[in-house]
């Protein structure tokens, strides 16, 4: 869930301790000072007046201090920091109810004990397993822990492992290649971890600012920026959601040689699972891509030509892998999924993806346990598309948890496509056109045509304004309005061409004009209020009442705002097309059979909030 709509879900109080930790920060002169000023000057710098926002625009601005705040708490090694923020960043657990948390924690303290238990039986057995390269770099680890921990003692100060102690056992993990699995299962059997009470976890995440916890509701928000963060800090560079797609392009000979050199027992283990264990021992991609996928003796030349198939064939991206080094290569893959993290865009219609989700509950008997197993939730967890979004999960993200067998068997149900990829084939299958459109209407009014591509739309420019007036029809016929195709013909002749006609009954008339523009601001005023007044007075002379003009664009310039503030012989008001959009929903969620226009009636740009205020206070 983003930040700006956590903080709009909690309390004053639920949020101080955030808000305490990003005005130190403020204080502390960033590095983004300057930029943080000029979004503050407006509220006298104090962040408990500041929106919700703007908070978030700040936070983006601190994101590197505040990361560094949360590093501080590592030193503490009682804190167990790195158990509780593995859990917290994991896809599915950015809302979590208190009692959950607790049991994913107690569940983990139980994998540690066992896992920690057998890996020093296998360090003290001769006769190991493990290889003896590997065993070596883990003892050479465990050896640095210990005294990093007791040299305190020695010098009778409290045990701990400093700053500068923990910093050079990272590095030493890096050139050790070294999962985060296997570091925490070594670092926790030379400090054992005690197990603590949920309230002071609770108590701990939320005084660092990882974490709001809603007292209320019972309910601990983790920040999808704030996750980011965190990842970047446990060395995690991208989701697991990701990281399983691009496992899943991999032979399973490859999978095998993967565990193989992170001492990950494969036997008994399907191919599915030997992706979860890869997935959850916090194998760092970039060593994954870098070494180990790799036999010997695979050289330089062979591993970008690897990625270069990775990206096109397996991931199938049209466009060609970025780098001319194989660091670079990885890089830019890394970037590619970090992106799609941040990106809001769904890939399919909201509709599309609600229907998706029914049919596979329905079709697919395994599905619902294999989803809430995979992305670790409780049972009652309600399964649909608002909460899915709220959980940064997508439908492709959906679709990547199935195995083939899953995939085909849903395909072959429903009557898909079965060539080429599967998943590709079902998401197309759901895109719904007409929601799809609805969605990047404010794209389609900017004419950005390879946003559109982007979002899997393919139009001509030269149909972009039809297009735009299409789906401005589609909302006000959603929003129930009588868009008389009839009355506009009637109205319409050679000099004046209406786009729409809102037949209101009685002879009374709402006319709305649609713009595109590629340029920032539509501000052709004079041109437009010539043509308006020439609508209206057709439509007064044909003996119609026009109780209001509408003016629908992408976006007004000020000046444009300003002279249509003077203009009163037309009536006329102006509505963006994301306040179209966002009318839309919010008519959808409201006990209203039929938009009232009336709301439409008072502003020169029309405020979607006061219309969505409006339209809540009957629910």
């Amino acid at each position: 869930m983003k930040l700006v709509k956590i903080l709009d879900l909690v309390n004053s109080l639920e949020k101080n301790s955030f808000l305490k930790i990003i005005d130190c920060i403020k204080s502390s002169n960033p590095k983004n000072a300057k930029e943080i000023d000029e979004i503050l000057s407006d509220s006298s710098n104090d962040l408990k007046n500041v929106d919700s926002l703007n908070i978030s625009k700040v936070f983006d601005l601190v994101k590197s201090e505040f990361a560094e705040t949360v590093k501080s708490e590592f030193v503490n090694t009682t804190s167990q920091l790195d158990i509780l923020i593995d859990i917290i960043i994991k896809d599915g657990n950015c809302i979590l109810k208190q009692d959950w948390l607790a049991r994913l924690y107690e569940k983990e303290l139980k994998n540690i004990k066992e896992r920690t238990k057998s890996l020093k039986v296998q360090l003290e057995d001769e006769k190991s397993e493990i290889p003896e390269l590997l065993k070596r770099d883990y003892e050479i680890y465990r050896a640095c822990v210990e005294t990093a921990y007791i040299n305190d003692g020695d010098n009778n100060r409290d045990a701990k492992i400093t700053d500068d102690e923990l910093s050079i056992l990272l590095t030493l993990a890096n050139a050790l290649e070294l999962s985060q699995e296997e570091v925490k299962m070594i670092n926790y059997l030379t400090i054992p971890p005690e197990k603590l009470d949920i309230d002071s976890i609770i108590t701990f995440l939320k005084n660092i600012g990882v974490i709001f916890y809603s007292r209320k509701n019972n309910l601990v928000y983790v920040a999808d920026e704030v996750v980011a963060v965190l990842r970047e800090m446990r060395q995690k560079e991208i989701a697991d959601k990701y990281y399983r797609r691009v496992l899943k392009t991999f032979k399973e000979s490859q999978l095998n040689l993967v565990c193989r050199k992170h001492n990950i027992n494969i036997k008994d283990l399907d191919y599915e699972e030997k992706v979860n264990r890869i997935i959850t021992s916090g194998i760092s991609f970039t060593n994954l891509l870098k070494t180990g996928i790799y036999k010997d003796g695979v050289n330089l030349t062979e591993k970008k030509k690897f990625l270069n198939e990775l990206w096109e064939n397996g991931l199938k991206v049209e466009s060609s892998l970025r780098g001319t080094t194989l660091e670079d290569k990885i890089e830019n893959l890394t970037l590619f999924f970090k992106e799609e993290e941040k990106d809001e865009k769904v890939g399919i219609s909201i509709e599309g993806y609600e229907r998706l989700l029914i049919d596979l509950i329905e079709e697919l008997k395994i599905f619902r346990k294999t989803f809430l197993k995979k992305f670790e939730m409780p049972e009652e967890t309600v399964i649909n598309s608002s909460t899915l979004l709220d959980y940064n999960i997508k439908p492709r993200d959906i679709l990547d948890i199935l195995n083939a067998d899953e995939l085909k068997e849903f395909v072959n149900v429903k009557g898909l496509k079965s060539r080429g990829d599967l998943v590709l084939n079902i998401l197309d299958a759901y895109k719904d056109a007409e929601n799809l459109m609805i969605e990047n209407y404010e794209a389609i009014g900017f004419r950005n045509l390879e946003l559109l591509r982007e979002n899997g739309i393919t139009i001509k420019e030269s149909e972009l304004g039809l297009k735009f007036e299409d789906i401005t029809k589609n909302i006000f016929e959603k929003l129930g309005f009588n868009v008389d195709e009839t009355l506009k013909k009637k109205l319409n002749n050679a000099k004046n061409k209406m786009d729409l006609v809102l037949n209101l009954g009685n002879e009374d008339v709402i006319i709305v004009e649609c713009k595109t523009v590629k340029e920032s601001g539509y501000n052709k005023f004079s041109s437009v209020s010539r043509q308006m007044k020439s609508y209206v007075d057709v439509a007064k002379n044909s003996g119609y009442n026009v109780v209001k003009s509408l003016l629908v664009a992408p976006e007004f310039s000020d000046d444009f705002i300003n002279e249509c503030d003077l203009e009163f012989e037309i009536n006329l008001s102006l509505i963006t097309a994301s306040s179209m959009g966002n009318i839309l929903e919010g008519f959808k969620n409201s006990k209203h059979k039929q938009f009232p226009y009336q709301l439409l009636m008072k502003d020169v740009l029309i405020k979607e909030e006061r219309i969505l205020k409006a339209m809540a206070k009957k629910n």
